[in-house]
């Protein structure tokens, strides 16, 4: 099951339509769904679960919370709507398009997908494309 919440003032528009499209995105990976949910928040929110449990004291757009079991993926994924924002603006691109990258980079993470070294970074962006390009093709 995949759900939505939010903690900023910002509401997934078509939320079945997202939540196929994930579901899609964690298929292709050969894993399955168990319960995953995205709460979509502010800056300031998402700091403070970035201080509290990774004692980072940085902005970020995402922080994933893996609770799968094998490849049975289930786990909290918090998004920043502020990152996001700026992000899309900063990459020239539309907010939509980098809300599934971030959206799909945290499902890549609870399959284990890693972003740390050169390497990892470009098989990630990599996947992330690809996973995009999912959202676009009709079920």
């Amino acid at each position: 099951m995949i759900e939505f919440y939010s903690e900023a003032d910002f509401n997934i528009e078509n939320k079945k339509k997202f939540s196929d499209w994930a579901t899609r995105v964690i298929t292709s990976e050969n894993a399955s769904v168990g319960e995953l949910s995205y709460i979509f928040c502010t800056d300031e929110y998402l700091l403070r679960l970035n201080q509290k449990y990774l004692s980072h004291d940085t902005y970020t757009d995402i922080l994933t919370f893996d609770y799968s079991e094998g490849l049975n993926l289930s786990g909290d994924i918090f998004i920043s709507v502020n990152r996001v924002k700026e992000n899309a603006e900063s990459l020239q691109i539309d907010f939509k398009e980098e809300l599934l990258r971030v959206m799909a980079h945290g499902i890549l993470h609870l399959i284990g997908y890693k972003d740390k070294s050169p390497t990892e970074i470009a098989e990630m962006r990599s996947k992330e494309n690809e996973k995009i390009q999912l959202f676009h093709v009709e079920q």
